[in-house]
């Protein structure tokens, strides 16, 4: 056989052993899916820590940015997955405030998706067909008006919502959102009269929880990171204290349905005691 000939060859053996590869992996989410809709049992608060997007392109050998804008895509694919398989709550954490002082280019990149994915969301028909109420949480102070304007207009529309709750961490940090909290409160007892010797001998833990950004969310009971970092850094610290918690070697924006089932069946399997 001539040299063009083999190599023909070759590449036709290495298609069909790809095709091969896809309907067994195909087969295998198929398999997945039922299984773990059979189980029923599913977070009902599932918190996403979505990280690798700058690996992940470096990896491709592609420009960071682009890493962020595949990113972005992804979690408009597992918003579906989370409809489909009727998932009440949802937070993705989408920017640190330790990211907040990275490269202003880097920075502006985000903040860019962030607008254009809120305008998105706010007329994409998902969200309306299935009431899904959006809200961003973290300190957005420091951004620029036209991306607070847009995260305003998609809270304002999906307000009224009684259906899946997703929460957008961005500008988020859990040391900070409990600091922030301590002041809510002690400013809400100040205005009520109260001394703080009061204000200490009565605090609760409760009184912490009623002034998180989550608040009104049932504590995340599921929390997945991608990348194969194995740290919360910082996500919804006082509200994992009972989370279980998945962690997924591969980089955000080559997470796939099959990566989200499996860790689903992998929390399924697990026995929550609370201390018990």
């Amino acid at each position: 056989m001539s040299r063009p000939a083999l190599h023909t060859a070759l590449r036709t053996v290495q298609k069909v052993r790809d095709a091969g590869r896809g309907a067994l992996l195909w087969g295998y989410e198929q398999r997945l899916a039922r299984e773990v809709r059979q189980h029923g049992k599913l977070p009902r608060h599932l918190g996403l820590i979505l990280d690798g997007n700058r690996r992940y392109a470096r990896a491709a050998g592609m420009q960071r940015e682009l890493g962020h804008s595949f990113g972005a895509d992804k979690a408009h694919e597992v918003l579906q997955w989370c409809l489909e398989l009727g998932i009440p709550a949802a937070t993705i954490w989408v920017l640190s405030t330790d990211n907040t002082s990275r490269d202003p280019g880097e920075l502006a990149h985000i903040l860019g998706l962030l607008e254009r994915e809120a305008r998105n969301l706010a007329t994409d028909p998902r969200i309306h067909a299935n009431r899904v109420r959006v809200r961003a949480i973290g300190q957005h102070d420091a951004f620029p008006p036209h991306v607070l304007d847009a995260l305003r207009e998609l809270e304002e529309k999906t307000a009224g919502y009684d259906g899946m709750s997703l929460n957008i961490a961005v500008g988020y940090g859990g040391r900070e959102e409990i600091v922030d909290a301590i002041k809510c409160h002690l400013s809400r007892r100040a205005e009520e009269g109260s001394s703080l010797q009061d204000v200490i001998a009565e605090l609760e833990p409760d009184h912490i929880s009623a002034h998180l950004y989550t608040a009104g969310t049932p504590d995340p009971d599921f929390i997945i990171r991608t990348s194969g970092e194995i740290r919360l850094s910082g996500f919804m610290l006082w509200q994992s204290v009972y989370s279980e918690f998945y962690f997924c070697d591969v980089y955000w924006p080559g997470f796939r349905r099959v990566d989200f089932l499996r860790a689903l069946r992998d929390f399924q399997g697990r026995d929550r005691r609370f201390g018990r």
